[in-house]
């Protein structure tokens, strides 16, 4: 079944400092109120999240449907019934962390106008975080042929599961496979939660993921504006207790071109905090270019 799928993909762990870039305002809010904001997955900076597990499960059943597959009305159906499902389907909440801390790549997107940390985290107070709050963490897949295998698995078991049904619902003549996709809808949220385009595998990337969320008007979702709409998302407890100082690993301060005025005042607020980075904190000696 795909909640066995799900749970090897999630089984593996990190090992090393894990860092969350943001901006400075986002720095500041996360030191202060002890929370990192996930953003629903159809929200994230990557607008193509979930389609890109879409179109690899369009692409196998396109191949499927060319090789002769005795039930194409099944497979048809799965792939209008996705189409509407990632645009509208239930919420799932995940946030950002990276393997490396001072990726260019990164600084382009977090420090504009030289306004950029990255944060690093111990490893396992983030997953101790994460199981308090109901959260899974998982490392991001980039790899084609893995991931053309996990899709492949995946259709899989949906074909078992639908004729299952089928054996139930003999004589209709043409079954409707619509509650055999909502059985597994959450499974394939929280895997195409880690499937990402292999042009993003730089950024060795492992995420928190939230339980699935139906019910729109949950009172733990929140909104935020994002650049055209707004955007919602969950808050998780970076710190427990909540009222202890935030637990820091290591901080990268990003380009800017008053190196030494940002790093001064970066440590003053830091101290204000009460947080001592367990390994300092560094510029990312990465020379500043205005964008």
């Amino acid at each position: 079944m795909l909640h066995q799928l799900t749970r090897e993909l999630y089984s593996q762990a990190p090992k090393e400092t894990i860092y969350h870039y943001t901006s400075f305002s986002g720095f500041m809010g996360i030191v202060e109120s002890r929370m990192l904001w996930t953003s629903d997955i159809r929200y994230m900076n990557d607008s193509a999240e979930l389609n890109h597990m879409v179109n690899l499960i369009n692409d196998e059943v396109n191949e499927r449907i060319q090789l002769g597959h005795p039930n194409p009305a099944l497979l048809s159906q799965l792939t209008g019934w996705l189409r509407g499902r990632v645009s509208y389907g239930h919420l799932l909440f995940t946030g950002s962390f990276r393997e490396n801390g001072n990726l260019l790549s990164q600084w382009r997107g977090y420090s504009i106008l030289g306004k950029g940390v990255s944060i690093g985290f111990n490893p396992s107070h983030i997953l101790q975080c994460a199981k308090q709050s109901g959260f899974m963490v998982g490392r991001c897949i980039y790899e084609p042929q893995r991931q053309q295998d996990l899709i492949h698995q995946m259709v899989d078991i949906i074909e078992d599961l639908a004729s299952q049904q089928e054996r139930g619902t003999s004589g209709r003549a043409e079954p409707c496979y619509e509650h055999v996709f909502e059985q597994v809808e959450n499974e394939l949220l929280r895997i195409g939660a880690l499937l990402k385009h292999p042009s993003f595998a730089e950024e060795a990337e492992w995420r928190i993921v939230s339980p699935i969320i139906s019910d729109y008007s949950h009172q733990a979702i929140r909104y935020r504006e994002g650049n055209s709409m707004l955007v919602p998302f969950l808050e998780f407890p970076l710190q427990i207790p909540c009222d202890a100082p935030l637990k820091v690993e290591h901080i990268f301060l990003g380009p800017t071109p008053n190196a030494q005025l940002s790093m001064n005042s970066l440590k003053m607020f830091l101290k204000k905090h009460r947080i001592v980075p367990a390994r300092g904190t560094a510029y990312c000696n990465i020379p500043y270019r205005k964008h």
